[in-house]
């Protein structure tokens, strides 16, 4: 079947191993939106960020960002959006972590970290956004998109997502997810990838099983499942592959697996 909509997670997706969109997979995508489809992009990274990729598309469609906390228009017009709660923002930020992770906070068009770390600059290199050092207790009393834990340590991210969904109230209010092994993201329960495309696909009266999804991360399951047909890419994550083990798989984002599959779809 010829699908009326695309849905692609950025990082591990449809970017290849330098974080970049190859010349192949831009041609591909145009060509497909050129036929009427909408190409949409469903991402854990900032809408600032990612919408440099849309452009890029020439992609006259939606934005899903921060994992589903926003929702922008082809007019970068904010439509949907959700965060977290002052209180469980102020709750999140009493969570001691150790030295070596990392903490990132989305905030509006901001992106915050407590500490600069050099692996932000390889993502970061197309859209050039950059996150500002401040000291998180600024951040209390805030609304925030999103929050996230970034380590090498994976066991000790590990054992800090259990800390934070043996919370009551934080399993019932929040999303709790890993985009990639190293990461660890946190935003509220209505924001996921999979929630964002269900209200963007009834918006243009496409329905789920007429649209096909692309990702890699645990993120983007909810996203894959909600889909007529969810693809799963070669480097994913194993976590994601354990979940969806009758997902059908396909090459490597750094092959162009994603424009390969779907040049011979809409053929």
């Amino acid at each position: 079947m010829k699908y009326k909509a695309v849905i692609s997670d950025l990082d591990g997706t449809l970017l290849n191993g330098e974080h970049k969109i190859s010349e192949y997979t831009k041609n591909v995508i145009k060509n497909i939106i050129g036929q009427g489809v909408k190409f949409i992009i469903a991402t854990g990274r900032h809408h600032i960020d990612a919408l440099c990729f849309k452009n890029q598309l020439g992609a006259d469609s939606y934005l899903v960002s921060a994992n589903g906390s926003k929702v922008h228009d082809n007019d970068n017009k904010e439509i949907i959006s959700h965060n977290i709660s002052k209180e469980l923002t102020e709750r999140l930020l009493d969570i001691k972590v150790s030295s070596d992770t990392v903490r990132g906070v989305y905030l509006g068009n901001n992106w915050f970290t407590e500490k600069y770390i050099s692996e932000f600059e390889e993502y970061h290199v197309e859209s050039g956004f950059r996150a500002e050092v401040i000291d998180f207790e600024n951040l209390r009393g805030k609304e925030i998109s999103k929050i996230f834990y970034i380590s090498d340590d994976i066991k000790g991210l590990e054992e800090l997502e259990k800390i934070i969904k043996s919370d009551k109230e934080f399993s019932e209010k929040l999303d709790i997810t890993a985009s990639l092994d190293n990461c660890l993201e946190v935003m509220a329960k209505e924001a996921t990838k999979g929630n964002a495309v269900l209200e963007i696909l009834e918006k243009e009266g496409i329905l789920p099983e007429e649209a096909i999804a692309f990702g890699d991360g645990l993120n983007d399951k909810e996203m894959l499942q909600v889909v007529g047909k969810g693809i799963i890419m070669g480097n994913a994550s194993d976590k994601l592959k354990a979940f969806l083990p009758d997902y059908e798989v396909i090459g490597t984002s750094s092959e162009d697996a994603e424009a390969h599959y779907l040049e011979k779809v809409f053929k």
